[in-house]
């Protein structure tokens, strides 16, 4: 590691920022990296509750005078500070995830509480170096906004946010951005690819079968929303370790196949055929039990969301808990025009701050959750003990509404 004089005067001092270059120096020993490059912001993942260490480590750095030296933004934290009683956590417990959260506040970060910070107007401009955490974030950040960044992991995250540097390796380097892998999609219905479902499927199956290469999909750029990008990154980071992917003709480092290969031409083309995508379809339920719970929103829906399952549910009132998680900026907005008073007449749940799968927000402590999200029918085994249920937006407010099981999957045949 080839520190600059400043960087190593910085290394040697006794307060929190010299401690986060320690951290920096030392992790890009171990991944390989030659120099710390600048960044322009950070988004931290850090501040979720796991134990006491990490509240320790957070006031720690508060302690130390810790400041961010660049604009950095907050994932979800442990608690809905917005609907404390939407959380159910022992009273030790729930004073530890506020500390923790407030240790993150003061030192500079941006209360924004949501995994989606691009929804919320943090966005790095195109060949930005950053450094993000939260595996959907870093998914969009690179695939859609094109900026660069690794896969920064707890407490790395801040370390690069006090100092202002990441060590110099992997996504932060153009050369390993481009595609080895292109997926072709003439195979696959122009209906499926204009159904919201298809984009977590395709996520899940770029992220298990491909891991953290870099995967280029052709075929499906006309109906590339960014709210569907958003559904297929998380699914592929979730599913794998995916920080980075192209959409010919729609993500902005591929606009061109031979863009996207950075010249090259792919190491392996796959011909993507209905039955690949039946396969990861599968993937995403894990029980054909009742229902007891539809959860939407990881990552957090955007305003547009909001609306359209408004718009769905029609003023229908829901016999299953229908739990809306969304960002604190986006809910801000659903008050301002009464949409939020009237979903919660509907029986909908909003959660803001966190997210069902990462705090104890649904009252049972075992049941089948319905959901449009890979990510959630990831983590929900897991982290919830609750089994999962994949459907499309649809689907899940049909069955919200019905109280059981409503899904169509004739368009997957």
């Amino acid at each position: 590691m080839e520190l600059t004089p400043e960087q190593h005067a910085v290394a040697a001092g006794s307060d929190a920022r010299a401690a986060a270059m320690r951290i920096v120096a030392e992790s890009g020993v171990l991944l390989g990296a030659r120099r710390l490059i600048p960044i322009a912001s950070a988004h931290i993942d850090g501040a979720l509750y796991h134990g006491p260490s990490g509240v320790e480590f957070a006031e720690f750095l508060a302690a130390g005078d810790g400041r961010v030296a660049v604009p950095a933004t907050l994932n979800i934290g442990s608690l809905d500070l917005i609907r404390p009683q939407n959380v159910v956590h022992t009273l030790e417990t729930r004073a530890l995830a506020l500390r923790l959260m407030q240790a993150y506040e003061a030192l500079g970060c941006a209360a924004t509480w949501t995994c989606a910070p691009y929804q919320a107007g943090h966005r790095p401009a195109f060949g930005t170096q950053v450094a993000w955490g939260e595996s959907n974030a870093v998914a969009f950040c690179n695939s859609v906004l094109g900026a660069r960044t690794n896969r920064y992991g707890d407490f790395l995250d801040i370390a690069c946010a006090l100092s202002g540097l990441a060590p110099d390796y992997g996504l932060h380097q153009t050369g390993n951005r481009a595609a080895c892998v292109l997926l072709v999609t003439d195979s696959v219905p122009e209906s499926l690819k204009r159904d919201d479902s298809f984009w977590p499927v395709l996520g899940a199956l770029i992220g298990r079968r491909y891991g953290g290469a870099v995967v280029a999909v052709d075929g499906v750029a006309p109906q590339a929303s960014e709210d569907r990008l958003k559904a297929l990154g998380a699914a592929a980071a979730a599913f794998g370790e995916t920080a980075l992917f192209h959409i010919i003709g729609a993500t902005p480092e591929a606009p061109t196949q031979d863009q996207a290969f950075q010249g090259g031409q792919p190491e392996e083309t796959v011909v993507l055929t209905p039955s690949d995508l039946r396969e990861a379809l599968s993937w995403l339920s894990t029980t054909d039990q009742p229902v007891t719970a539809v959860g939407l929103g990881s990552p957090h829906l955007s305003y547009e969301e909001c609306v359209e399952v408004a718009r769905r549910l029609d003023g229908r009132r829901v016999r299953l808990p229908l739990y809306l998680n969304t960002g604190r900026h986006v809910l801000q907005r659903l008050q301002a025009e009464g949409m939020e008073a009237a979903l919660t007449n509907q029986g909908v749940a909003l959660v803001a701050d966190t997210c069902i799968v990462a705090a104890p927000i649904i009252r049972d402590q075992a049941g089948v959750l319905m959901t449009n999200s890979g990510k959630f029918a990831r983590y929900a085994p897991s982290n919830i003990d609750h089994q999962s249920v994949f459907g499309g937006l649809s689907d899940c407010i049909e069955t919200a509404v019905a109280g059981e099981l409503r899904r169509d999957l004739s368009q997957w045949r």
